[in-house]
C-alpha cells in the first residue's frame, strides 16, 4: 500500500512537470509573438483617401478681363468680402489695386488730348488753305474777265496790240483753269488729312472709353445670388487680400451651387489602376464625424500630377455625393473609402503576416500544434490592412504577425501545385548561356523546391 502511494505521488509530480513545461512553452510563444487567425468571409478592396468638397457647378466672379490689352498681366486684391458671405446680385465682392492701370489711364488721357489738339489744328489749317485757294480763284477769274474786256476794247488797235491782248487773255484763262484743278487736288488732300487725324482720334477715344469702363470694373460685384467661396491659386491656397490674380484666369471667387456637391480627392499611382468611374464611395466628414454619405466615382484623371510638398505622383478623382444635404459646404474635408472590389467567402489575413524572399516566394509562419511551419502562400487582392490568400492556408489557421525568434533560416514549405512551373522555369534558366548566369543570385539550400 505504501509503495502504491509513492507511485501515485511520483506520477502526479511528473504530470505537473509536463503541464508546466507545455504551458510555459505556449506562454512564451504567446508572450513573445502575436498570432492572427485566418478568417473566411467578405473581403472589401477599399482605397482610403482624403478629399475636399466643392460644388459640382458654380458661377465665377471675374475681375477685369481686358487688362492684357494694356500689357497688365497680374493685379493685387486690396480688399475682399469674407468667405462664406451670402450676397445678392450686384453686391460688392472685392476691390482690386488699380495703381498700375491708373498710370496707363493717365497716359491715355494725355494721348487723347494730343489727338484732339491735332484734329483741331488740322481742321483749322485745311480751312485756311482752302479759303486762300478760293480767294485766289476769285482773283484769277476777275483777271481773266479784265483781259477779256481789254481784248474787246482793242479791236480798233493795230494787229500787234490785238494779238498781245489775245495772248494775255489766253494766259489768264489757263491760269484760272490750273488754279481750279489745283484747288480740287488740294481739297482732296485736306479731306484725307482730316480722315487720318479723325481715325486716330477715334482710336484714342475708343481706347480711352474702354479704359474708363475697365477702371470701373476694379470694383468687383456679384453676377448672381449665392455664397462667396474664395478661388484657389496655383499653389492650392485660397486668394485673399494681398493675393495676386493672373489675367489669363482673372477669377476672384466663385458662387457655388450647393445642391450638388463633389469630393475632389487624389489617389496615388499605385492604387489608381483599381479606381474606375461608377464605383461606390463611402464619404465621411471631419466636421460631422457621425455623418456618413454615399457617392459615386464620376471621373478619374488620365494624367498624374505632383502635389505641393509631396514626392509621389497622384491622380485626381472626383466623387459625386448622392442627393442633397444642407449641411455640406465647400472646402469641408472628407474621408473617402472607394470600394474597388467586394469578394465573398474568401480567406484573408493581416498584411503583417506576409513575408517574402529574394526569389519572390511569399510565405507565412503558421502555428501547427506545438511547432511552427514556414509555408508558401499565393496572395490575391489586398487592401490597406489585409490580403486575400488563395492557396497555402486554411480557415481558422493561426499565423504569426512577425518572424518568430530563431525561425528566420527555416526552409519554406513550397506549394505542390507550383512545383511544375518552377521546374520548367529552372530548366529554361539552366539552358541559358553561361554569361547570363554569372550574376544570378544563388538561393539557399533550404529554399530549393
Amino acid at each position: 500500500m505504501k509503495n502504491r502511494n509513492y507511485l501515485i505521488a511520483a506520477g502526479a509530480i511528473i504530470v505537473l512537470f509536463i503541464g508546466y513545461f507545455v504551458l510555459r512553452g505556449d506562454n512564451s510563444v504567446a508572450g513573445s509573438d502575436m498570432l492572427a487567425t485566418v478568417k473566411r468571409g467578405q473581403f472589401r478592396v477599399e482605397i482610403e483617401t482624403t478629399g475636399e468638397l466643392e460644388a459640382k457647378n458654380s458661377v465665377k466672379i471675374l475681375g477685369p478681363q481686358q487688362l492684357r490689352n494694356f500689357q497688365i498681366w497680374q493685379v493685387t486684391i486690396q480688399n475682399i468680402i469674407d468667405e462664406g458671405t451670402v450676397v445678392k446680385k450686384g453686391d460688392w465682392i472685392a476691390t482690386l489695386d488699380r495703381s498700375e492701370f491708373q498710370k496707363k489711364f493717365a497716359e491715355k488721357q494725355i494721348e487723347l488730348e494730343k489727338a484732339n489738339s491735332k484734329f483741331t489744328q488740322t481742321q483749322l489749317d485745311t480751312t485756311l488753305q482752302l479759303r486762300q485757294a478760293r480767294d485766289e480763284l476769285i482773283n484769277l477769274k476777275y483777271g481773266a474777265e479784265e483781259k477779256q474786256i481789254i481784248l474787246e476794247q482793242s479791236k480798233f488797235e493795230p494787229p500787234a496790240t490785238i494779238k498781245q491782248a489775245e495772248i494775255n487773255l489766253d494766259k489768264a484763262n489757263r491760269a484760272l483753269e490750273q488754279a481750279i484743278e489745283n484747288y480740287k487736288i488740294k481739297k482732296n488732300q485736306n479731306i484725307e488729312k482730316m480722315r487720318e487725324v479723325s481715325a486716330e482720334l477715334r482710336k484714342v477715344q475708343g481706347d480711352f472709353n474702354n479704359m474708363t469702363s475697365v477702371l470701373q470694373s476694379f470694383d468687383v460685384t456679384a453676377p448672381e445670388d449665392g455664397m462667396v467661396i474664395y478661388e484657389k491659386g496655383w499653389d492650392g491656397k485660397p486668394v485673399k487680400a494681398g493675393s495676386q490674380i493672373q489675367m489669363w484666369e482673372p477669377t476672384v471667387a466663385t458662387l457655388p451651387d450647393l445642391t450638388k456637391m463633389v469630393s475632389k480627392t487624389y489617389v496615388n499611382e499605385v492604387d489608381v489602376r483599381k479606381v474606375k468611374a461608377g464605383q461606390r464611395v463611402t464619404v465621411g466628414l471631419d466636421a460631422y464625424p457621425d455623418k456618413r454619405l454615399m457617392g459615386t466615382v464620376v471621373q478619374v484623371a488620365n494624367v498624374g500630377e505632383q502635389r505641393p510638398n509631396s514626392d509621389a505622383k497622384v491622380f485626381e478623382v472626383r466623387v459625386e455625393i448622392d442627393g442633397t444635404d444642407a449641411t455640406l459646404r465647400p472646402s469641408m474635408t472628407t474621408s473617402n473609402k472607394i470600394i474597388a472590389a467586394v469578394k465573398d467567402g474568401v480567406l484573408y489575413i493581416p498584411l503583417e503576416c506576409l513575408h517574402s524572399q529574394f526569389d519572390s516566394i511569399t510565405y507565412v509562419y503558421a502555428k501547427e500544434g506545438s511547432g511552427i511551419a514556414k509555408r508558401e502562400v499565393i496572395v490575391g487582392e489586398t487592401n490597406a490592412n489585409e490580403a486575400v490568400i488563395t492557396a497555402g492556408v486554411s480557415e481558422e489557421m493561426r499565423v504569426f504577425l512577425s518572424v518568430p525568434t530563431g525561425k528566420e533560416g527555416d526552409a519554406v514549405e513550397l506549394l505542390p501545385e507550383l512545383n511544375g512551373k518552377r521546374r520548367k522555369k529552372d530548366a529554361q534558366e539552366n539552358a541559358a548561356p553561361a554569361t547570363a548566369l554569372v550574376n544570378k543570385p544563388v538561393a539557399s539550400k533550404g529554399n530549393q523546391p
